[in-house]
């Protein structure tokens, strides 16, 4: 029951307290200046209809009706203002003052709150310490034994929480013939596990009635003067002839229960819920009735508690996958699109591209290291990244690290993990990207960057499959897949000291050599396309493509900064169009444009096709030893012939 005393305001002195005939189980009390509340208040700054209080379970709640000029609770000092910011309603204690209104003169409202009263006189209580050895009860009754073991075996084979219940309201309809009603109780927890507090931290969920299939659709009766016996003494109670010996409750009156018995469930200290059986007809329960519930509640507790935690479990894992799915989506997205079959889409039709795939299929479903070799800005990370997204590793994750990134200290930390302590600043464990990449493949980019100690400890963790993080005195177990890149000359790196041979081996098993865009020019337009595509939705901004001469100059120019710094020019050209308008010559950069005055340069006079190849092939040989001072190793490599080539063709031209 709730008491309501008007403290301060125009009726001070004025009390509320709601008919206790029986109809007050979900009471509401209007509050308000309007004459069709329940309790009226003619103050100037109290709305018409200013707030209500309502019982909701065993509590109260007091709701804000969005009064003009607010509605708090004043609790041990402390103001709690119902708002959209805290919300609109809160629950009410004994004690408690409601202040109505925002300024003088306030509103006072004192708040009395009483339990129903608790002297109940029961037939029988069992404490759940001794509820646990009543398995003797049964060894005298082989047909109750019979029906015991067949009520277990039927919670046990219950597959998630709400078969588990099913289960266990029929089996009590088994083991107490003259059970009419069971209902269910249990802890409100969240799906992480958390609890509410107290008796109003239970939750009704199931009631079932003898010979229905499905659960009742009725208001679930709840006698609370039991049930709050079996929260507070831990124990299991058995009220005989319940009108009687349980008193006049409301709850026990209204729904016309003769007797009634509660069991806990229970799981060490902690109470899970509460079993109420109900018998509404001739026939009275008795403590023998109890005894066989609590064996019952025995099995139950445990069942219920694995079912919540299975329930629990499964919601994590769906969250987790969800999560894993849309990084991954993103992730594939950052790399620069997706194919058809799943990773990242790799944009070429030329040869050197054909036979970087065709060697890149080869390798994906092995367990071998792969070194990705490279100019910088080639596409390393997208040739590594569909090394995973290509293998039968694809569905656990693909995890990156620039090893140029971070200082020794901190990346030993981040690729193999730390205990709490182990250095100044590790305030907890943290686990390494090798037992994150678990399962899955890890990518180590300038590889060639990695400190000498490091190295040492990488090669370990490639020949025994063992890391060791930080602080740790023990190794765990990992079975990651590992690419590397580098845009040096590896084996150079050896020779001069400062990368490990072993190592260098141990890593370089199978090479995938990714091409520079100069290379593959025929593959310019397919990428510029497909960084126009990407940036056109981005900037919101579609063009009429590229002009044929611009296109030109895309393909003459050499593109040291390689696929990387394609992009920043289509990027840059992107933002420089009209909406609708052609990409023309003079919004490329002025080192593209360069090649425009090359292009004059080099045009040959006229003559037969082989004269005029001639002309342009020795203007070609000339510049490329004049950018490379003459070195003719160097200039061969940029033209993709052998140095005896490049001699061949330079006694050929007299040069």
């Amino acid at each position: 029951m709730i008491r309501l005393d008007v403290t301060r305001g125009d009726t001070v002195g004025a009390t509320f307290e709601p008919s206790s005939d029986g109809s007050d189980a979900t009471a509401t009390v209007r509050i308000g200046r309007g004459e069709d509340n329940d309790l009226v208040l003619p103050d100037a700054h109290v709305s018409s209809d200013h707030a209500k209080v309502v019982r909701v379970a065993d509590r109260y709640m007091l709701v804000d009706r969005r009064s003009t000029n607010g509605t708090a609770i004043l609790r041990d000092g402390v103001r709690i203002a119902l708002d959209d910011v805290t919300g609109r309603e809160a629950p009410l204690e004994d004690r408690d003052i409601i202040e109505l209104g925002s300024a003088e003169p306030l509103v006072q409202l004192s708040v009395t709150v009483q339990e129903e009263q608790d002297d109940v006189r029961v037939f029988a209580v069992k404490k759940i310490e001794d509820l646990i050895p009543q398995a003797t009860i049964v060894e005298k009754d082989a047909n109750r034994l019979r029906v015991l073991y067949d009520a277990q075996k039927r919670i046990g084979s219950a597959q998630d929480l709400a078969e588990v219940l099913v289960a266990i309201c029929e089996s009590c309809f088994a083991l107490v013939p003259l059970a009419t009603h069971v209902t269910i109780v249990l802890r409100d927890e969240d799906e992480d596990g958390a609890k509410r507090q107290g008796a109003a931290g239970y939750v009704p969920v199931m009631t079932r009635l003898r010979g229905q299939d499905a659960a009742s659709t009725a208001p679930i009766p709840i006698t609370r003067s039991v049930f709050r016996k079996v929260i507070t003494e831990r124990a299991a109670v058995v009220a005989a002839d319940a009108p009687a010996e349980v008193g006049q409750t409301e709850s026990l009156m209204g729904a016309q229960i003769r007797s009634t018995l509660g069991v806990p469930l229970w799981r060490g200290e902690e109470i899970l819920g509460v079993i109420q059986i109900d018998n509404r007809e001739a026939g009275v329960l008795t403590s023998r009735d109890l005894e066989i519930t609590a064996v019952l509640a025995h099995n139950a507790s445990l069942a219920v508690a694995n079912a919540r935690l299975v329930k629990r479990l499964r919601a994590a894992e769906e969250r987790l996958r969800k999560e894993n799915t849309f990084l991954k989506s993103k992730e594939q997205e950052r790399r620069g699109g997706t194919r058809a079959g799943g990773g990242p889409e790799i944009i070429g039709k030329s040869a050197p591209m054909m036979s970087l795939l065709e060697q890149l299929e080869k390798v994906v479903n092995t367990r071998v290291s792969v070194l990705v070799e490279g100019e910088t800005g080639v596409g390393k990370e997208l040739i590594a990244a569909s090394v995973h997204y290509r293998s039968n590793r694809r569905d656990r994750l693909f995890v990156g690290q620039n090893c140029a990134a971070m200082p020794e200290a901190l990346l030993e930390s981040e690729l193999f993990g730390h205990k709490k302590g182990s250095f100044t600043g590790a305030h907890e464990d943290k686990k390494g990207l090798f037992e994150i990449a678990d399962g899955g493949t890890l990518f180590l980019d300038e590889v060639t960057e990695m400190p000498m100690s490091l190295q040492s400890k990488l090669l370990r963790v490639l020949q025994e499959g063992e890391v060791r993080p930080v602080g740790a005195t023990v190794e765990k177990k990992v079975n990651v897949r590992i690419v590397t890149a580098t845009n040096r000359n590896l084996e150079k790196e050896v020779a001069e000291g400062r990368f490990r041979e072993d190592l260098y081996y141990r890593l370089k098993v199978f090479p995938l050599r990714v091409p520079a865009l100069r290379e593959r020019r025929e593959d310019i337009p397919l990428i510029a396309e497909h960084f126009l595509a990407r940036f056109s939705v981005e900037f919101g901004k579609p063009s009429g493509g590229f002009s044929q001469q611009t296109m030109e100059l895309l393909q003459s120019y050499a593109w040291p900064g390689n696929v990387r710094e394609l992009q920043n020019e289509v990027q840059r050209l992107c933002i420089q169009v009209d909406a609708g308008g052609f990409m023309t010559p003079e919004m490329l950069s002025p080192r593209v444009r360069h090649v425009e005055g090359m292009i004059e340069r080099v045009r040959p006079t006229k003559g037969t096709l082989k004269e005029m190849t001639d002309q342009v092939e020795r203007w070609l040989l000339i510049e490329s030893l004049r950018e490379h001072a003459n070195n003719k190793t160097a200039t061969a490599k940029t033209l993709g012939i052998t140095r005896e080539g490049l001699h061949k063709k330079l006694r050929s031209f007299g040069l």
